[in-house]
């Protein structure tokens, strides 16, 4: 039986993963620095994490260099992210803390989920809907900038969007440990 190979672990897709987390410290420093001040420069550090977040994806498709360690850091580096935004925004009331209670929430059972069933030996990849809500938080966090009543609207649409997307990864997951059951 041919073993398949597997990408290291050591690659371009990584470092830009391990980048993005290293971004968290920054976007913390630079926004309380001067909150009124550096609002604008807080969203351009989660846009260039976001950039970074679609480079090392396209990369590591492109290259064919998925890794376990790039499909479990990657989504916990955007998560990081985003919560340390909805945080940091909640903490000066730019946003409503229904904002942040509905993302904690969310996100708290994605992070439990996934152990979960990377315990059973799934890996699910982000899919579609997933990548749209955090598309969508992008969109709702760069508003802020320009209409603070519009973004926060988008901010709570994507956090809704966020629990459909929920129910779509459980869906899969059950769809898999059904194909792994019934292969055994």
């Amino acid at each position: 039986m041919k073993k398949e190979k597997t990408a290291s672990n050591f690659n371009l897709p990584n470092l830009i993963t391990s980048f993005r987390v290293l971004l968290i410290p920054i976007f913390i420093y630079v926004y309380f620095k001067n909150p009124e001040e550096n609002l604008l420069y807080s969203v351009v550090i989660f846009f260039v994490a976001g950039i970074s977040d679609f480079l090392d994806g396209y990369l590591a498709r492109k290259n064919n260099l998925v890794t376990p360690f790039g499909t479990v850091m990657d989504p916990l580096a955007d998560k990081l992210m985003l919560l340390t935004a909805i945080v940091s925004y909640t903490i000066t009331d730019v946003i409503p803390y229904a904002i942040l209670i509905l993302v904690g929430v969310r996100e708290t059972l994605m992070i439990l989920g996934g152990i979960v069933v990377y315990k059973m030996g799934i890996i699910n990849p982000a899919n579609k809907l997933g990548k749209f809500v955090t598309f969508s938080f992008y969109i709702g966090i760069l508003t802020l900038l320009f209409q603070k009543t519009l973004g926060i609207a988008f901010l709570f649409i994507s956090a809704i969007l966020g629990f459909i997307a929920g129910f779509s990864y459980i869906r899969t997951t059950l769809e898999k440990k059904k194909q792994k059951n019934n292969a055994l």
